[in-house]
């Protein structure tokens, strides 16, 4: 009887432990399985439209590598290097960036979606408005050119798309909207951009110099700052339009720096004016030989101490500062005519005249 207890005890253990053993593998097996995909259709209309600029603008974006020597104040020289974004303007091997990304490097390196890095050469720059050309050998790598628009029928609200080298970390795409039109940007000289871009894509260190693409891929700006307590994306970053980028890279190609479009004119500083309680730009001196002298512009008497005349606008853009007045004979370019209305004793009137360079 003891035998049959001891004989049935062992086949129900030996159940249990068949069964737990079943269970356990059961449990493995579908720990170890791969879940059923779930389809998810088609992607989105502005995914499929963000996937699209990235996958056409990609090859025409270039990652910006530099080397600046810098002496410590124990005379020695010591490498730092520095980051920063690009693209492909011609065939002829010219990338555009930004004046601040490759200031003072004493060798620059352009690394392309391909994965090829090359050598570059800086042909030119325009602190004025932060941009600078570079030159690689165009038999080095296959150059795409990236489409160019236009950023003067913008609109607040419509798409972008930014791809640069955040970080070191080259293609890279964030996207958002046209925050605001028409910012001024102070550049590194002091001077100051005009009709600059403001969007809400993410834009950081190593951002710099990268394009700014619009929903068909055309470039519509070049990435160039941001503003922010830490350093790092806040929401606001802005980018000089294309309208100047086209403009003034040319000029940088064909002499190494862009014209300087002026009057013949020496202004007053700012704070002149506004003790004065003057609105517009006091002319100081009118340049003898000048086209403002030419036309019978006057600046401040300086025996009497009385003021000449006063600039208010531009081709009808009323202008306040001596950026403004400079953006605006900027736009007109060199040899062309301008009409200044401008103010004298209370009276204004208008004065047509040609620019000339004096850069």
């Amino acid at each position: 009887m003891a035998n049959t207890r001891l004989i049935l005890a062992g086949a129900v253990i030996a159940a249990v432990l068949w069964f737990a053993t079943g269970f356990v593998q059961t449990l493995l097996f579908a720990e170890r399985s791969s879940r059923t995909v779930t389809p998810r259709g088609d992607l989105a209309a502005f995914e499929t439209t963000a996937a699209d600029v990235f996958e056409a603008a990609a090859p025409s974006v270039a990652y910006i590598f530099t080397e600046v020597a810098q002496r410590s104040v124990f005379g020695r020289t010591r490498v730092s290097e520095g980051t920063g974004s690009g693209f492909v303007w011609d065939q002829a091997g010219h990338i555009i960036t930004n004046d601040h990304v490759i200031a003072d490097a004493r060798r620059v390196f352009v690394r392309f979606d391909s994965g090829d890095t090359v050598p570059a050469r800086i042909v030119g720059s325009s602190p004025d408005h932060d941009l600078a050309v570079l030159k690689v050998s165009k038999s080095a790598v296959s150059l795409q050119p990236i489409p160019v628009g236009r950023s003067d029928d913008l609109r607040i609200g419509q798409a972008v798309f930014a791809i640069g080298n955040p970080f070191g970390l080259t293609r890279t795409l964030t996207t958002g909207i046209v925050s605001a039109l028409g910012r001024t940007l102070p550049a590194q000289n002091g001077r100051e951009i005009q009709g600059v871009i403001q969007t809400d894509a993410a834009i950081n260190p190593g951002n710099s110099g990268g394009p700014l693409l619009d929903s068909a891929g055309r470039l519509i700006g070049v990435n160039t700052a941001i503003i922010s307590e830490t350093g790092s994306y806040a929401g606001i970053g802005f980018a000089v339009p294309v309208d100047t980028v086209n403009r003034i890279v040319p000029q940088i190609i064909a002499r190494g720096k862009p014209a300087r479009p002026g009057i013949g004119v020496s202004v007053a500083a700012e704070e002149f004016a506004a003790q004065l309680g003057v609105e517009g730009v006091v002319i100081s001196e009118a340049v003898p030989g000048g086209p403002a002298a030419g036309a019978g512009l006057q600046g401040i008497n300086r025996r009497t101490e009385e003021l000449g005349d006063v600039i208010v606008a531009v081709d009808g853009i009323d202008v306040f500062t001596a950026a403004q007045l400079s953006a605006e004979l900027d736009k007109a370019g060199i040899g062309k005519a301008v009409t200044l209305t401008v103010e004298r004793n209370g009276q204004k009137r208008e004065v047509t005249l040609d620019t000339v360079d004096i850069g």
